[in-house]
């Protein structure tokens, strides 16, 4: 599910009321029929407790989806020290860093510097070496800056890429090559203006037009690199039913590589908080790659995503539509978007009334 009609009174935990809030749409009590606060108002700390008292010690509360947006965007990110410390301690910071650095030098050079984005490359392919599976599906899934998306997305790329390979059981050099395609995919989109990078909203037909060009981009920058690199890297955006771009390639037109990277592409999209989307849940990500295998994404690549991305995921933390945190404990691959979880004790199946929004770090 990718959200909540902002209109559309929906449950929410009544620990998300903060000091400084302004209600923008009345607030209901747990029946949904009470009126707790009318719009307008400016919650402080008296006024929460009287809320809770009104509430008869219920934990939860309704209130809009507009609400309920902006209540779970303010609550704190309670993994952002552990994320800082875990990206750090596994190189992932560094290779940022390298990539923030290569693509600044692409954008103002309109050249690409092979080897070291070889180097970047290799590096990526060593930490996914001596790094634990689930620490890299952490630091993928993590929520992290918005003005950080490029440079993280190729990473997250070519670790998707590398990982991918490992779970098809291709040979060391394929991964190799796999990873360096991820890291490199995007590498046009420094030449396309931030303005349309950075859209807080909907591109325009126009708009969209010229952000399609990244492809084309990457293609000629890639120049120094064999041409079966240039050509996966910027095949990405297509798709199957040959309803991709730039080229509209279909079917066994399209390159493995391409494939791959086409699905890792998608994947960190769709986790990642980006100026127009906030982040959305794994299981999100998965539920839709699988509900497009048959038209648009390799079914034998997204298989391989939905039987060992949540393999990772089991047992660990995350946060609950209604802004609790519960624990991954079952999932399903025939209903990959809604796990089940354990929250205070007790195992719920999520639903499309409460499902799961953002994992967390257990350590």
């Amino acid at each position: 599910m990718s959200g909540i009609n902002e209109n559309l009174l929906v449950s929410v935990s009544v620990d998300l009321l903060y000091d400084g809030m302004v209600v923008e749409d009345d607030i209901y009590d747990a029946s949904g029929d009470k009126l707790l606060i009318r719009s307008g108002n400016i919650l402080d700390e008296t006024q929460i407790e009287r809320i809770k008292k009104l509430n008869t010690g219920a934990s939860a509360i309704y209130v809009t989806g507009r609400t309920h947006s902006a209540m779970i965007a303010k609550r704190p990110n309670i993994e952002m020290e552990s994320r800082r410390e875990v990206e750090e301690t596994t190189g992932y910071a560094k290779l940022i860093d390298e990539t923030f650095k290569a693509l600044e030098e692409i954008a103002s050079t309109k050249t690409v510097d092979m080897k070291s984005l070889q180097t970047v490359s290799d590096d990526i392919s060593d930490r996914l070496k001596s790094t634990p599976s689930a620490v890299i599906i952490f630091l993928i899934n993590a929520m992290a800056p918005i003005d950080e998306y490029l440079q993280r997305h190729c990473v997250n790329v070519g670790l998707l890429n590398g990982m991918t390979g490992r779970w098809l059981g291709m040979p060391e050099v394929d991964i190799d090559r796999l990873i360096l395609i991820g890291l490199l995919h995007d590498c046009g989109k420094t030449l396309i203006p931030p303005r349309l990078l950075n859209a807080p909203r909907k591109l325009t037909v126009v708009e969209y037009e010229v952000l399609k060009t990244h492809v084309d981009h990457a293609y000629d920058l890639l120049i120094e690199f064999p041409e079966n690199i240039r050509m996966a890297a910027s095949s990405h955006h297509e798709r199957l039913s040959g309803s991709g771009y730039a080229r509209q390639l279909s079917k066994d037109d399209i390159m493995p590589e391409a494939r791959i990277t086409a699905i890792s592409d998608a994947y960190d999209a769709i986790v990642a908080q980006r100026a127009y989307q906030g982040p959305q849940s794994p299981f999100n990500a998965l539920a839709q790659l699988s509900k497009l295998s048959k038209t648009e994404y390799d079914s034998d690549i997204v298989r391989a995503f939905i039987e060992m991305i949540p393999q990772e995921l089991l047992d660990k933390p995350v946060m609950i539509s209604d802004g609790t945190i519960g624990i991954i404990r079952e999932v399903y691959p025939e209903d990959i978007e809604y796990p089940t979880i354990e929250l205070s004790g007790k195992l719920i199946k999520t639903n499309e009334n409460l499902f799961c929004i953002h994992m967390f770090n257990d350590d």
